[in-house]
Protein backbone atom coordinates (compact mmCIF):
# COMPACT_ATOMS: atom_id res chain seq x y z
CA UNK A 1 0.00 0.00 0.00
CA UNK A 2 3.18 2.42 -0.11
CA UNK A 3 3.17 4.88 -2.67
CA UNK A 4 5.95 7.00 -3.69
CA UNK A 5 5.51 10.51 -1.51
CA UNK A 6 5.39 8.18 1.84
CA UNK A 7 7.75 5.53 0.82
CA UNK A 8 10.44 8.46 2.59
CA UNK A 9 8.74 8.96 5.40
CA UNK A 10 10.12 7.42 8.59
CA UNK A 11 7.71 6.87 11.37
CA UNK A 12 8.61 6.57 14.53
CA UNK A 13 6.26 4.03 16.78
CA UNK A 14 5.92 4.15 20.75
CA UNK A 15 3.85 2.40 23.08
CA UNK A 16 1.87 4.59 25.22
CA UNK A 17 0.40 3.95 28.50
CA UNK A 18 2.24 1.11 29.60
CA UNK A 19 2.24 -0.23 33.47
CA UNK A 20 5.43 -1.14 35.12
CA UNK A 21 4.57 -4.53 34.17
CA UNK A 22 4.84 -3.95 29.96
CA UNK A 23 2.25 -3.56 27.89
CA UNK A 24 0.76 -0.54 26.27
CA UNK A 25 -1.23 0.55 23.01
CA UNK A 26 1.70 1.09 19.76
CA UNK A 27 0.94 4.29 18.01
CA UNK A 28 2.88 5.73 14.88
CA UNK A 29 4.42 9.41 15.18
CA UNK A 30 5.70 11.25 12.17
CA UNK A 31 7.08 14.49 13.59
CA UNK A 32 6.62 16.55 10.60
CA UNK A 33 3.90 15.51 7.91
CA UNK A 34 4.14 19.28 6.59
CA UNK A 35 4.43 17.76 2.75
CA UNK A 36 2.10 15.18 3.10
CA UNK A 37 -1.44 15.07 1.82
CA UNK A 38 -4.61 13.23 3.18
CA UNK A 39 -4.30 9.89 1.55
CA UNK A 40 -0.74 10.03 2.63
CA UNK A 41 -1.96 9.69 5.85
CA UNK A 42 -4.27 7.74 5.59
CA UNK A 43 -1.85 4.96 3.84
CA UNK A 44 0.80 5.33 6.06
CA UNK A 45 -1.87 4.82 9.14
CA UNK A 46 -3.03 1.41 7.30
CA UNK A 47 0.36 0.04 6.19
CA UNK A 48 1.08 0.59 9.98
CA UNK A 49 -2.09 -1.19 11.38
CA UNK A 50 -1.91 0.24 14.85
CA UNK A 51 -5.28 2.02 15.84
CA UNK A 52 -4.13 5.29 15.41
CA UNK A 53 -0.96 6.90 13.96
CA UNK A 54 -0.09 10.99 14.95
CA UNK A 55 1.02 13.27 12.28
CA UNK A 56 2.44 16.61 13.68
CA UNK A 57 3.16 20.29 11.79
CA UNK A 58 5.72 22.42 13.66
CA UNK A 59 3.56 25.66 14.05
CA UNK A 60 6.01 27.41 16.40
CA UNK A 61 7.94 26.71 19.62
CA UNK A 62 6.76 23.86 20.92
CA UNK A 63 3.45 24.10 19.23
CA UNK A 64 1.84 21.67 16.68
CA UNK A 65 -0.75 20.85 14.34
CA UNK A 66 -1.77 17.32 15.17
CA UNK A 67 -4.06 14.88 13.15
CA UNK A 68 -4.64 11.79 13.84
CA UNK A 69 -5.65 8.67 11.31
CA UNK A 70 -6.89 5.29 12.02
CA UNK A 71 -6.42 2.65 9.02
CA UNK A 72 -9.41 3.53 7.89
CA UNK A 73 -10.19 7.30 8.37
CA UNK A 74 -9.23 10.26 10.11
CA UNK A 75 -10.09 10.55 14.31
CA UNK A 76 -10.43 13.81 15.50
CA UNK A 77 -8.75 13.43 18.68
CA UNK A 78 -6.45 10.60 20.12
CA UNK A 79 -5.28 10.40 23.58
CA UNK A 80 -2.53 7.90 23.51
CA UNK A 81 -1.27 8.91 20.39
CA UNK A 82 -1.37 12.21 21.86
CA UNK A 83 1.22 10.91 24.45
CA UNK A 84 2.97 8.73 22.27
CA UNK A 85 3.63 12.16 20.19
CA UNK A 86 4.39 14.06 23.20
CA UNK A 87 7.25 12.29 24.61
CA UNK A 88 8.89 11.56 20.94
CA UNK A 89 8.89 15.20 20.97
CA UNK A 90 10.69 15.48 24.48
CA UNK A 91 12.87 12.19 22.90
CA UNK A 92 13.79 13.75 20.52
CA UNK A 93 13.44 17.77 20.05
CA UNK A 94 12.61 19.33 23.31
CA UNK A 95 13.30 17.38 26.70
CA UNK A 96 10.46 18.20 29.32
CA UNK A 97 8.21 20.90 29.35
CA UNK A 98 5.10 22.33 28.04
CA UNK A 99 3.36 21.86 24.18
CA UNK A 100 0.55 23.11 22.87
CA UNK A 101 -1.33 21.16 20.13
CA UNK A 102 -3.96 22.15 17.57
CA UNK A 103 -6.30 19.31 17.21
CA UNK A 104 -9.60 19.07 14.95
CA UNK A 105 -11.35 19.22 18.00
CA UNK A 106 -9.54 22.25 19.51
CA UNK A 107 -6.05 22.99 21.81
CA UNK A 108 -4.78 20.31 23.69
CA UNK A 109 -2.27 21.42 25.90
CA UNK A 110 0.12 18.56 27.22
CA UNK A 111 2.89 18.82 29.69
CA UNK A 112 6.39 16.05 30.17
CA UNK A 113 7.87 15.52 33.15
CA UNK A 114 10.72 13.56 33.70
CA UNK A 115 13.98 12.73 31.82
CA UNK A 116 15.08 10.81 28.84
CA UNK A 117 13.83 7.43 28.50
CA UNK A 118 11.43 8.07 31.61
CA UNK A 119 9.13 10.84 29.94
CA UNK A 120 5.75 10.94 31.52
CA UNK A 121 3.20 13.40 29.55
CA UNK A 122 -0.08 14.86 31.21
CA UNK A 123 -2.86 16.17 28.46
CA UNK A 124 -5.63 18.33 29.11
CA UNK A 125 -8.46 17.80 27.21
CA UNK A 126 -11.37 20.30 25.75
CA UNK A 127 -14.13 20.97 27.80
CA UNK A 128 -16.05 17.52 28.50
CA UNK A 129 -20.08 17.01 27.87
CA UNK A 130 -22.71 14.51 28.56
CA UNK A 131 -25.46 13.45 27.21
CA UNK A 132 -28.47 10.84 27.82
CA UNK A 133 -28.68 7.72 25.78
CA UNK A 134 -31.93 7.24 23.91
CA UNK A 135 -33.20 4.13 24.47
CA UNK A 136 -33.38 3.40 20.72
CA UNK A 137 -29.57 3.78 20.49
CA UNK A 138 -29.16 2.03 23.47
CA UNK A 139 -30.94 -0.98 22.37
CA UNK A 140 -29.93 -1.57 19.17
CA UNK A 141 -26.08 -1.28 20.61
CA UNK A 142 -26.65 -4.05 23.14
CA UNK A 143 -28.71 -5.94 20.59
CA UNK A 144 -24.74 -5.31 18.65
CA UNK A 145 -22.90 -6.35 21.51
CA UNK A 146 -24.67 -9.53 22.36
CA UNK A 147 -25.81 -8.03 25.73
CA UNK A 148 -28.70 -8.30 27.84
CA UNK A 149 -30.50 -5.57 29.76
CA UNK A 150 -29.25 -7.49 32.85
CA UNK A 151 -25.92 -7.25 31.86
CA UNK A 152 -25.94 -3.65 32.73
CA UNK A 153 -24.77 -2.78 36.69
CA UNK A 154 -28.00 -1.45 37.99
CA UNK A 155 -26.37 0.73 40.30
CA UNK A 156 -24.50 2.72 37.70
CA UNK A 157 -25.79 5.18 34.83
CA UNK A 158 -25.35 4.36 30.80
CA UNK A 159 -25.24 7.86 28.82
CA UNK A 160 -22.79 9.46 26.43
CA UNK A 161 -19.81 11.02 27.08
CA UNK A 162 -17.49 13.46 25.12
CA UNK A 163 -13.62 14.86 25.78
CA UNK A 164 -12.88 15.27 21.80
CA UNK A 165 -15.16 12.19 20.79
CA UNK A 166 -18.35 10.73 21.88
CA UNK A 167 -18.68 7.64 23.98
CA UNK A 168 -21.85 5.45 25.21
CA UNK A 169 -20.66 4.40 28.54
CA UNK A 170 -22.14 1.39 29.47
CA UNK A 171 -21.29 -0.60 32.70
CA UNK A 172 -21.32 -4.42 32.92
CA UNK A 173 -22.45 -6.08 35.57
CA UNK A 174 -19.63 -8.12 36.46
CA UNK A 175 -15.91 -8.45 35.48
CA UNK A 176 -16.58 -12.13 33.69
CA UNK A 177 -19.24 -10.04 31.67
CA UNK A 178 -16.82 -7.90 30.29
CA UNK A 179 -14.50 -10.29 29.63
CA UNK A 180 -16.59 -12.18 27.41
CA UNK A 181 -16.76 -9.34 24.53
CA UNK A 182 -17.76 -10.53 21.27
CA UNK A 183 -20.24 -8.12 18.99
CA UNK A 184 -21.26 -8.10 15.77
CA UNK A 185 -18.70 -6.19 13.78
CA UNK A 186 -20.59 -4.68 10.62
CA UNK A 187 -23.84 -3.89 12.66
CA UNK A 188 -22.08 -1.81 15.39
CA UNK A 189 -19.94 -0.26 13.15
CA UNK A 190 -23.20 1.00 10.97
CA UNK A 191 -24.74 2.26 14.38
CA UNK A 192 -21.56 3.89 15.55
CA UNK A 193 -21.06 5.77 12.18
CA UNK A 194 -24.82 7.11 12.28
CA UNK A 195 -24.81 8.12 15.58
CA UNK A 196 -21.02 9.50 15.48
CA UNK A 197 -19.87 7.97 18.07
CA UNK A 198 -15.82 6.97 18.49
CA UNK A 199 -15.54 3.89 20.24
CA UNK A 200 -17.84 2.35 23.02
CA UNK A 201 -16.77 2.80 26.43
CA UNK A 202 -17.29 -1.13 28.36
CA UNK A 203 -16.64 -0.82 31.66
CA UNK A 204 -16.86 -2.65 34.97
CA UNK A 205 -15.86 -0.81 38.30
CA UNK A 206 -13.77 -2.46 40.99
CA UNK A 207 -13.80 0.37 43.04
CA UNK A 208 -14.52 4.09 43.07
CA UNK A 209 -11.34 4.90 42.02
CA UNK A 210 -10.09 1.71 39.95
CA UNK A 211 -12.05 0.99 36.83
CA UNK A 212 -11.46 -1.60 34.27
CA UNK A 213 -12.24 -0.64 30.29
CA UNK A 214 -12.67 -2.51 27.03
CA UNK A 215 -13.26 0.07 23.93
CA UNK A 216 -14.55 -1.08 20.54
CA UNK A 217 -13.38 0.51 18.00
CA UNK A 218 -15.01 -1.03 14.85
CA UNK A 219 -14.88 1.92 12.91
CA UNK A 220 -11.26 2.09 12.99
CA UNK A 221 -10.55 -1.25 11.27
CA UNK A 222 -9.69 -2.58 14.62
CA UNK A 223 -11.76 -5.14 16.89
CA UNK A 224 -10.89 -3.13 20.13
CA UNK A 225 -7.96 -0.30 21.12
CA UNK A 226 -6.10 -1.48 24.18
CA UNK A 227 -5.98 1.98 25.40
CA UNK A 228 -7.85 4.92 25.17
CA UNK A 229 -7.04 8.63 26.29
CA UNK A 230 -9.89 10.05 24.53
CA UNK A 231 -12.05 7.49 25.98
CA UNK A 232 -10.74 7.97 29.78
CA UNK A 233 -11.09 11.79 29.62
CA UNK A 234 -14.54 11.32 28.71
CA UNK A 235 -15.23 8.66 31.40
CA UNK A 236 -13.73 11.41 33.86
CA UNK A 237 -16.26 14.23 32.98
CA UNK A 238 -19.27 11.83 32.85
CA UNK A 239 -18.42 10.70 36.69
CA UNK A 240 -17.57 14.32 37.38
CA UNK A 241 -20.63 15.12 36.02
CA UNK A 242 -22.76 12.16 37.56
CA UNK A 243 -21.23 13.11 40.96
CA UNK A 244 -19.55 9.59 40.93
CA UNK A 245 -16.18 10.75 41.02
CA UNK A 246 -13.52 9.84 44.68
CA UNK A 247 -12.95 12.84 46.77
CA UNK A 248 -9.77 13.64 44.90
CA UNK A 249 -11.37 13.38 41.42
CA UNK A 250 -8.91 11.03 40.57
CA UNK A 251 -9.48 7.50 38.91
CA UNK A 252 -7.30 4.55 37.39
CA UNK A 253 -8.40 3.13 34.28
CA UNK A 254 -7.39 -0.55 33.16
CA UNK A 255 -7.13 -1.09 29.59
CA UNK A 256 -6.17 -3.80 27.00
CA UNK A 257 -6.07 -6.65 29.76
CA UNK A 258 -8.22 -9.23 28.26
CA UNK A 259 -6.15 -8.45 25.03
CA UNK A 260 -2.90 -9.28 26.58
CA UNK A 261 -1.99 -5.98 26.13
CA UNK A 262 -2.56 -4.21 30.03
CA UNK A 263 -2.55 -0.27 29.58
CA UNK A 264 -2.73 2.18 32.74
CA UNK A 265 -4.25 5.51 32.34
CA UNK A 266 -3.74 8.20 35.28
CA UNK A 267 -7.19 10.15 35.18
CA UNK A 268 -7.44 13.54 36.66
CA UNK A 269 -11.02 15.06 36.46
CA UNK A 270 -11.38 17.59 39.23
CA UNK A 271 -12.48 21.08 38.87
CA UNK A 272 -14.94 22.25 35.51
CA UNK A 273 -12.57 22.69 32.58
CA UNK A 274 -11.03 19.71 30.57
CA UNK A 275 -9.79 16.46 32.16
CA UNK A 276 -6.07 15.68 32.66
CA UNK A 277 -5.08 12.23 31.40
CA UNK A 278 -1.04 10.88 31.98
CA UNK A 279 0.87 8.59 31.05
CA UNK A 280 4.28 7.31 29.72
CA UNK A 281 4.87 5.75 26.14
CA UNK A 282 8.23 3.76 25.68
CA UNK A 283 10.12 3.50 22.04
CA UNK A 284 9.49 0.20 20.51
CA UNK A 285 12.45 -1.61 19.54
CA UNK A 286 13.44 -1.44 16.25
CA UNK A 287 10.31 0.73 15.12
CA UNK A 288 8.76 -2.68 13.62
CA UNK A 289 5.29 -1.88 12.32
CA UNK A 290 2.35 -4.45 13.19
CA UNK A 291 -0.27 -4.44 16.18
CA UNK A 292 -3.35 -2.51 16.59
Amino acid sequence: MTTPSTASVSPLRYSAFPPPSGGGNPAGVVLDASAMSDADMLGLAADLEYSETAFLEPRGDREYRIRYFSPRAEVDFCGHATVAAAVALADTTHGAGELLLHANVGEIRVRVAGAAGSFRATLTTVTPQTAELAPGPLAELLDALGWAADDLDPDLPTGLAYGGLWHPILWAATRERLAALDYDFAALTALMQREGWGTVSLLSRESADLIHSRNAFPIGGVVEDPATGAAAAALGGFLRAKGLLPSNGAIRVLQGEDMGQPCLLDVDARGSGGVRVSGTATRIGGDEAGGS
